[in-house]
């Protein structure tokens, strides 16, 4: 469906990747049936095409006490589009921004320490954006599913 570039051989090795990013070249290889080398070979050239983009982890900030994450609907008006997506790119606290459907509109994440800290990025930085027609604001209350990537 979405692996057109890739061999069988690339979606095993890139499933077992999604399952445990952490798993030995050596284990990858006894469950595909090829060399540890080979699979080192693979991997780099699906880094090399961009295919895996990175290895990570994943802080759940619902699991450090205090810590806030917000969901931001931003629609902008046409002219302060790019100053917007600029002032929001150079904020830390924001940890995604997606251009979506609609007139101008960002989807934007972030994560904050704490209610102050998600209360100053909302003063300081959401509300005085150039051109800024609307936005709702909605807090995450619980993780149910979080999928991240592309699943095979």
């Amino acid at each position: 469906m979405f692996l057109e570039g890739l061999d069988e051989l690339d979606r095993k090795i890139t499933e077992l990747l999604i399952g445990n990013a952490r798993m030995s070249y050596s284990d990858i290889g006894q469950q595909v049936g090829i060399s540890r080398v080979a699979v080192k070979m693979r991997v780099q050239s699906l880094e090399r095409r961009g295919i895996i983009e990175e290895y990570t982890t994943i802080i759940n900030p619902q699991k450090i006490s205090g810590a806030v994450s917000c969901y931001f609907e931003i629609e902008t008006s046409p002219e302060t589009f790019s100053q917007v997506v600029d002032a929001l790119l150079d904020n830390e606290t924001i940890t995604q921004i997606y251009r979506v459907t609609g007139n101008n509109r960002l989807h934007v994440h972030a994560v904050a320490a704490n209610r102050e800290e998600m209360e100053r990025l909302i003063r300081e930085v959401i509300d005085p954006l150039p051109g800024l027609l609307r936005c709702s604001c909605n807090m995450i209350l619980s993780r149910i599913k979080d999928i991240k990537g592309l699943r095979l």
